[in-house]
């Protein structure tokens, strides 16, 4: 008893998981999963957060000269469509790039949830009160002011944005191993956190252009907006918080205390700096002054994290190979699982022929795959020193849960098919038996006898029906 208890201690420790009961009902492990009423009080949270904003948004705010009118259903309605597009495209691009080591939905959502609504109120509030102690004016709004924007509102946002990686490491560190990880995460809130930033800014220039007749033509003073926010600056937000995630996923993966502490306050300052560079130019830059700066200076740090994230995934499967690789060495694995497990197009293979066998085998086929993934940056912990010897269990459980798997599972897709049904081809409608003799009056080749069956029929045959056995 005080082994396991040991045991249990050293596992919470480390942050490694339990083995599951799967041998308890479906439902009683649904409510006994703390994952459930996780994900139940953080959805409720994201609710009670957005409905504040919205009621905080279309309420009227009186300032020195009369009332300014708050924002009608019908403007965020329209908001919400135009700052859809941008939204799904950064799910797409962040949900492909957290490949190897995948987070389950839950922790994509708290993710993503946390920066549409809890960043978004934690920074609308902060923002105004900070503004308001600095004394910086503006009309009915102190946020409008130059100075809040570029001294404020980066240092708020980027630590708002980035609360949800520090909860999420502490709750599941041991899931958190490559730095795909964080930056999947990391771009998911600052996404969730433009699509609400969008949707405001977007229906306060609907708003505006409805009401005041200066503007010309208002469809267009919206849609230039959109194009600006939706399209040409949309790799802002994440780009900055993907800086912190960096930062975090630095300090997880290493043994020094040092770089602990520091690489994940270097990566948020670095975030708040782009974003306080961002902002300026955005403020003081007019016309297309503001087009020169981005796709001078910004436009080359985007295309260095793109390259980044691709060196990473070349790095990641170098990585998954050599560590996999120590288990093939002793023994404990076949030669072929670490290039299927580490080699993105042989993984897809392999998923893409399970999927056509059923799905039990694609199942089977998925969870050898990400079993194999798991094991190999335990391995990869457990040299960095990250992980001590209570990951030897768990590396245990899970080569028994590899030799489990491969009786069914596509280990190997190397030189296999894909398993398709196969379509008959109809017979002619004026297709006619062969008009010669032979047995059923197919394939014969012997002239028939005179006076027998005519050709063609389905009764001639050349054995003669009286021969048999002989008689006792």
């Amino acid at each position: 008893m005080a082994t396991d208890t040991i045991t249990r201690h050293g596992r919470v420790l480390n942050g490694i998981p339990s083995q599951p009961d799967v041998s308890a009902p479906l439902p009683k492990r649904i409510l006994t999963n703390p994952w459930t009423w996780i994900g139940l009080v953080f959805t409720l949270v994201y609710a009670a957060a957005l409905w504040s904003q919205y009621a905080l948004m279309t309420a009227d705010i009186p300032v020195r000269d009369g009332t300014v009118p708050g924002m009608n259903f019908s403007a965020i309605r329209d908001a919400f469509w135009y700052a859809v597009p941008t939204l799904l495209f950064w799910i797409v691009v962040f949900v492909i790039a957290d490949r190897f080591r995948p987070q389950r939905l839950l922790l994509w959502w708290l993710a993503l949830g946390w920066g549409a609504c809890v960043a978004t109120f934690l920074s609308l509030h902060i923002n105004t009160w900070a503004s308001e102690q600095l004394s910086i004016g503006g009309d009915g709004d102190p946020t409008t002011g130059a100075r809040a924007a570029i001294y404020i509102a980066p240092f708020v946002e980027e630590a708002a944005k980035a609360t949800v990686l520090f909860w999420i490491a502490m709750l599941v560190r041991y899931q958190l191993v490559t730095k795909l990880n964080g930056i999947a995460l990391a771009g998911l809130s600052a996404a969730g956190f433009a699509f609400t930033e969008n949707i405001i800014y977007y229906a306060r220039a609907i708003m505006y252009s409805s009401s005041t007749i200066g503007t010309g033509d208002a469809e267009s003073a919206v849609q230039q907006l959109v194009w600006l926010r939706g399209f040409w600056t949309a790799f802002g937000h994440p780009l900055f918080t993907m800086m912190t995630g960096l930062g975090l996923m630095v300090a997880l993966r290493t043994h020094s205390k040092v770089v602990r502490v520091l690489a994940p306050i270097t990566g948020y300052l670095l975030a708040a700096l782009l974003h306080m560079f961002f902002n300026s130019q955005a403020t003081f830059a007019a016309g297309q002054m503001q087009y020169v700066i981005y796709f001078a200076v910004l436009l080359p740090m985007v295309i260095s994290a793109v390259i980044y994230a691709v060196r990473q995934l070349f790095a990641e499967s170098r990585k998954i190979r050599a560590r996999l690789t120590d288990y093939v060495r002793m023994g404990w694995l076949s030669p072929a699982d670490p290039e299927t497990a580490s080699r993105v197009r042989r993984r897809a293979w392999a998923l893409m022929v399970a999927a056509t066998r059923g799905w039990a085998v694609l199942r089977a086929t998925l969870s050898l795959q990400r079993t194999l993934t798991e094991l190999a940056f335990l391995r990869d912990a457990e040299v960095k020193g990250v992980i001590d010897s209570a990951g030897q269990q768990r590396a245990t459980e899970l080569l028994y849960q590899t030799r489990s798997l491969r009786g069914l599972a596509i280990d190997d897709p190397q030189g296999q098919r894909l398993s398709l049904p196969r379509l008959r081809r109809s017979k002619a409608v004026d297709y006619q038996p062969p008009n010669y003799p032979g047995p059923a009056g197919l394939g014969g080749n012997w002239p028939a006898t005179p006076g027998s069956a005519p050709l063609g029929s389905q009764t001639y045959s050349r054995v003669d029906p009286t021969w048999g056995p002989p008689r006792s």
